[in-house]
Parts: structure tokens; C-alpha cells; sequence
């Protein structure tokens, strides 16, 4: 199913259940729920003008064809949302990356797997390439980037400078409120839930504030590939928790204006909060993927 076919079936069951009144009927609003562009939502609305079940009014405002509703027949359930291929590749690279095998992609084999044309790939493997997870060579195809222990202990050697650097140029720029509410959204698992929830955002925070571009440029070159992995480390129960103590510690030696202790804390949290990639133990390479080949 396409995500326009998903946005008209949504849409459909949502006017006929009665839980769309017809007040967020605009593109923009559509677009936003959704959080697709407005081109796929200008789609599925069409379709359903073409169908009857809405109508646009002279001033424009689309509006619920209420007679045609009553006439839709009985309701159907809502559609599933259609499958995220960027992001089962995406979890499907970050496995082979973490092998740390040289492996190369081959395009005709993943659209065959996926059921998806072969440019819907290429569009996934360049965005792939922008967060750091492929290589691409010209006439050769596209190569899996290897994790490699070294290169994550060589960007948290430097990684540990900027921070604190960006820390030194923002500490007189933070908002407290916003300190407060990242505070607070690092949360340990309550009963019914097995993971801490994690908000990180201060990373990116402490950067912007700072204002120097030399420091935003660093990590915008090399740190998202690291940041999908660190992402990945995140969902184990045991990390999760051990980086929510991390961030409460920071936060709270920032809301105290403690900026020793919070450089300190900060120093901490970054050189020894990677349980699962400091002690990697590499698995053994998946016999029954075939859209990969070693080169």
C-alpha cells in the first residue's frame, strides 16, 4: 500500500467512525498529522472529492459529503500504516555494520526483497549515505560503512572537547526552563515499562548554543553515524537507564550552575556511556541475507 492509498483509507475510516469532524480538513493540517509533504495528502483528497465523499466549497474548504457517508456501507477497520523501508534498512545495515565486515549492497537484489522499485532504493541507500551508514563508488555499487572500535574511541576523544568547549561558550546563553524540561523527560521505567525514556536533545542544545560553526560543522560530519548507533544502544534496558543518570546528573549540576560539575559529568556521560559498543562481540555474518555481497 501506498502512503497515499494509507492516507485515503485513514482518512475514509476516520470520516465514517465520526472521529473527523471535518476542522483539521486542510492540506496543511492533513499534512502535519500524517508528517508526510502536502503532495501525497493533495492525492488522497483528490481521491476522495473524485469518490463523493467530500466536496469543496466556494470558499475553497473542503467539507464531509454526509449523504454520501451514510451510503459508505459498513466500516471498515483502519488501514495499517504502510512499512517503513528506510527504516528496515536502516536496522538491517546497523546489524551488518556492527559485524564490521566490508560488505557491498546490491540494489536489483534489495528492491527484489523488499518488493520495492529499484529508484525507491536508491533514494533510501542516498539517504543511507547522508547519515553515514553507506559508501557509495561509482561503478561499484554501495558499500556498508564497518564499525571499527577504534574509530568510535578516536570520535569520543574529540567528541569530548567539543562538548565541553560548547558547553564553556553556552553556559551564560541556557534557558533553565528548557534545562528543567529536558530534566525531567529523562525518566526511569516505571512498573509497566521496560525502558527509561531518553531525551538527548541537550547534546544538541549546548552546540547550538555555543554558536560556533567549527563545532556544529564536526558533528554534523561525523557524528550522525555514531548517533544512529548510540540510538541503537539506547533501546537496551540497562543502557537506557545508565544514560538517563548520566543526563540527570548534567542537568542537575547546570540548573545548580555548578559548571564544573557539570563539565565533569558531561566528561563522564561521554567517554563511558557505551556498555554494548565498547564490548562488542561480533556475530556471525547471516548466511540467508542475499541482498549483500563481500567484496
Amino acid at each position: 500500500m501506498s502512503i497515499t492509498d494509507y492516507i485515503k483509507e485513514d482518512l475514509l475510516a476516520r470520516i465514517c467512525s465520526g472521529e473527523e469532524s471535518g476542522e483539521s480538513l486542510t492540506l496543511q493540517k492533513l499534512s502535519g498529522q500524517y508528517g508526510v509533504s502536502i503532495t501525497p495528502v493533495r492525492l488522497a483528497v483528490s481521491a476522495l472529492i473524485d469518490e463523493g465523499y467530500l466536496h469543496k466549497e466556494k470558499n475553497r474548504r473542503l467539507q464531509i459529503n454526509k449523504e454520501r457517508i451514510k451510503t459508505a456501507g459498513p466500516l471498515s477497520p483502519r488501514p495499517e500504516p504502510p512499512r517503513d523501508y528506510y527504516e528496515l534498512l536502516k536496522t538491517e545495515l546497523i546489524s551488518l555494520s556492527l559485524q564490521g565486515e566490508e560488505v557491498f549492497i546490491r540494489e536489483e537484489a534489495t528492491a527484489e526483497k523488499f518488493e520495492i522499485s529499484r529508484s525507491n532504493v536508491r533514494h533510501i541507500f542516498s539517504r543511507l549515505v547522508g547519515v553515514g551508514l553507506l559508501e557509495h563508488y561509482p561503478r561499484q555499487g554501495w558499500k556498508v560503512r564497518p564499525f571499527r572500535q577504534s574509530d568510535l574511541d578516536a570520535f569520543i576523544e574529540v567528541r569530548v572537547m567539543m562538548e565541553l568547549k560548547a558547553l564553556e561558550l553556552a553556559r551564560t546563553k541556557l534557558d533553565p526552563v528548557r534545562l528543567k524540561e529536558y530534566y525531567d523527560n529523562n525518566r526511569y521505567p516505571s512498573e509497566t515499562e521496560q525502558q527509561a525514556h531518553i531525551d538527548d536533545r541537550l547534546h544538541a542544545y549546548l552546540i547550538e548554543m555555543a554558536g560556533n560553526p567549527y563545532i556544529y560543522d564536526f558533528f554534523e560530519r561525523h557524528g550522525r553515524y555514531f548517533e544512529i548507533l548510540f540510538t541503537w544502544e539506547g533501546r537496551d534496558s540497562n543502557a537506557s537507564c545508565q544514560t538517563v543518570e548520566h543526563h540527570r546528573a548534567i542537568l542537575s549540576a547546570m540548573l545548580q550552575e555548578d559548571w564544573n560539575k557539570a563539565a565533569d559529568a558531561l566528561k563522564l556521560h561521554i567517554e563511558n556511556n557505551h556498555p554494548l559498543l565498547k564490548n562488542l562481540s561480533r556475530p556471525s555474518s547471516d548466511q540467508s541475507i542475499t541482498i549483500f555481497s563481500h567484496s
